[in-house]
């Protein structure tokens, strides 16, 4: 059984940061793709973050200088570290992972249960 779970979540003063760690097990983690997803209140979840098996990354214009995500495979897990956050930054974040590459779609077939961040301004 595959399991995926998110820790980090939290509230900020906008300019702050926080980190988002995922922890999946169950599976060979160095060949799946690892990301994250974001939902804000009243909107559609949508793609923050991926990183695949290459190292190859894709990032969410609107966080793109702000946000990194990266991945320890020897912990099968990985993380978002979040700076700069702004107010438009705050929902609920999912930590995702598959075998194949949707890109920022959400189409991954394993997600984590969401951790909550609230950026205020």
């Amino acid at each position: 059984v595959i399991k995926v779970l998110e820790s980090g979540g939290g509230s900020v003063q906008a300019g702050g940061s926080l980190r988002l760690s995922c922890v999946v097990s169950g599976y060979k983690y160095s060949t799946y793709m690892a990301g994250w997803f974001r939902q804000a209140p009243g909107k559609e979840r949508e793609g923050v973050a991926i990183l695949d098996s290459d190292g190859r990354i894709t990032y969410r214009d609107s966080v793109k200088g702000r946000f990194t995500i990266s991945k320890d495979n020897a912990k099968f897990t990985h993380y978002l570290e979040m700076n700069d956050l702004k107010s438009e930054d705050t929902g609920v974040y999912y930590c995702v992972a598959d075998v194949i590459d949707y890109g920022l779609a959400p189409d991954y077939a394993y997600w984590g249960q969401g951790t909550q961040v609230t950026v205020s301004s």
